[in-house]
């Protein structure tokens, strides 16, 4: 059965958009006609993909749609590199042909590279390509569980000496002493914030029309299959849950330094235990940046037998069907 052909999926265009709030970002699965019809109501739409599928026809539906950005990830110039993270043979060559074709039809195409251990020494050279081809780059440490629990890609994490080195390279963060610079006092209005726009602004729908706060949150909140969209965002008990959250109802995480600048999130939080706690691979970003411990580290350090270095993950919650 074809994903864009079901019912339950296409109902999102029945959906009024959500009246008095930010234009909401939807992350959806590859272009097909739910990316038509969420652009018909105006959502601002996002892709994510490797690109290797994007072929002329389809970068032709996507360019009068006005997608706001198509994301597309690049592990390494080096094929021997990408291909060996993707698994697939000549994954670069045709990443990087979709990616001019776009770039071509006037598409915003930015190149996501995710650093980890096989390309530690290749965030310069994708940093040049993607200049080469005029295109936006970003790169990102965060290595996240599954969305089925599995923690066996943490290992691919980078380690904190080549963190310390990327965060202190004015090539790819800019102001080396703004971006490492000792966290601001934290004040009422730092507490009083939003500590993600995951359920605010943004929410993820998979490929089985299951809805989620993020991408990087799998705490299922709905299912378009059984309700229309504008209820599960209206209505869900989850998002409304995750909504009524701000930086002073995080226990561990109100107390520290980093709370102004830290890139909490929350969906990795969830994954090891409680959306309101923290989230270890933040705290390690925020210590290697400033060389100021985290909250949280300051309390592992005082209790180390109570809690391993990376703690189980909780059992992921899958929506039923």
């Amino acid at each position: 059965m074809h994903q864009e052909e079901d019912p339950g999926i296409c109902q999102l265009a029945d959906a009024p958009t959500p009246a008095g709030r930010v234009p909401l970002s939807v992350k959806v699965a590859p272009p097909e006609r739910p990316l038509e019809r969420a652009r018909a109501l105006l959502f601002d739409v996002k892709l994510k993909t490797n690109a290797v599928l994007i072929r002329e026809p389809e970068a032709h539906r996507i360019r009068p749609l006005g997608v706001e950005q198509v994301q597309i990830s690049v592990y390494s110039h080096r094929p021997e590199v990408h291909d060996g993270v993707t698994k697939l043979p000549g994954s670069l060559k045709k990443t990087l042909r979709a990616i001019a074709f776009l770039k071509s039809q006037g598409l915003k195409v930015t190149i996501a590279n995710v650093l980890m251990r096989p390309n530690l020494l290749d965030a310069s050279g994708v940093q040049r390509l993607a200049a080469d081809m005029g295109v936006g780059y970003t790169l990102d440490p965060t290595i996240t569980p599954m969305m089925n629990g599995d923690t066996s890609l943490l290992s691919m994490r980078a380690p904190r000496d080549v963190l310390l080195k990327v965060f202190r390279d004015p090539a790819l963060v800019g102001d080396v002493d703004e971006f490492c610079a000792v966290p601001p006092p934290v004040g009422d209005e730092v507490l009083d914030d939003l500590p993600c726009s995951a359920g605010h602004t943004a929410c993820y729908i998979s490929p089985y029309a299951d809805v989620y706060p993020c991408v990087q949150f799998p705490l299922p909140s709905g299912n378009l299959r059984r309700q229309k969209f504008i209820d599960i965002w209206k209505n869900s008990p989850q998002l409304n849950e995750v909504r009524s959250i701000t930086a002073r109802d995080l226990p561990t995480c109100s107390s520290c330094s980093h709370v102004a600048t830290c890139t909490h999130c929350p969906g990795l939080a969830f994954m090891e235990g409680s959306m309101r706690g923290p989230s270890t691979a933040d705290c390690e970003k925020s210590f290697v940046r400033t060389g100021i411990p985290s909250a949280n580290m300051l309390a592992k350090a005082s209790a180390p037998s109570r809690r391993p270095s990376f703690p189980g993950l909780v059992q992921i919650r899958m929506a039923t069907t």
